[in-house]
């Protein structure tokens, strides 16, 4: 936006004014309500849980025409009470940006880019190196001959996105890899 001299006073004077009008009483809340409830007006109102962390604050998203248009924190939960942190308020953000990477991502050994990748590539990759990692590294006995079928060179960090279920199914299959190192990223 290129800014003169007119323009700027013209600026300078609504803003003035405004500041003004705020200091002799006249209150901007109802018509900023009014402006959000336009935004969500005829949107269903889903209330889920935020996936960031472990603490699961409430999140009221408003979907319309089958897209996200606004979250906001449930101000009826008590946990939070309608607060949410900064992962949490930018979730919407984070949900709809431009800037969000749609396809997977490779960079190969001693490489300086990234490559777009397919799913299927990406997902076979990662069991060829699993498989690989698993028939170098695991040991089956331990000083004592005792079988003990564990795989130290590999490590599980979870997610706080997961839920029950799926970190049930995740905690499963890499205990039947033999994976005995395990974290979760809420704890970090």
């Amino acid at each position: 936006m290129k800014l003169d001299r007119r323009s700027f006073m013209k600026l300078a004077g609504s803003g003035a004014a405004c500041l003004t009008l705020g200091q002799i009483g006249v209150s901007l809340t109802p018509v900023k309500a009014y402006a959000a409830e336009i935004k969500i007006s005829g949107a269903k109102e889903v209330v889920t849980v935020c996936p960031f962390c472990s603490v699961s604050c409430h999140i009221i998203g408003y979907v319309k025409d089958g897209k996200l248009v606004n979250t906001e924190g449930d101000p009826d939960y008590p946990i939070n009470e309608g607060s949410l942190c900064a992962k949490g308020a930018a979730m919407f953000t984070m949900t709809t940006s431009h800037h969000r990477l749609q396809k997977p991502l490779y960079r190969a050994p001693y490489s300086d880019k990234w490559e777009e990748k397919s799913w299927d590539w990406m997902f076979d990759r990662m069991a060829a190196r699993i498989k690989e990692t698993r028939d170098k590294d695991l040991i089956l006995k331990n000083e004592k001959g005792d079988t003990v079928n564990r795989l130290e060179s590999m490590f599980l960090l979870g997610t706080s996105h997961a839920g029950n279920e799926e970190c049930a199914i995740a905690h499963q299959a890499m205990r039947g890899l033999g994976v005995v190192h395990m974290d979760h990223q809420a704890r970090i």
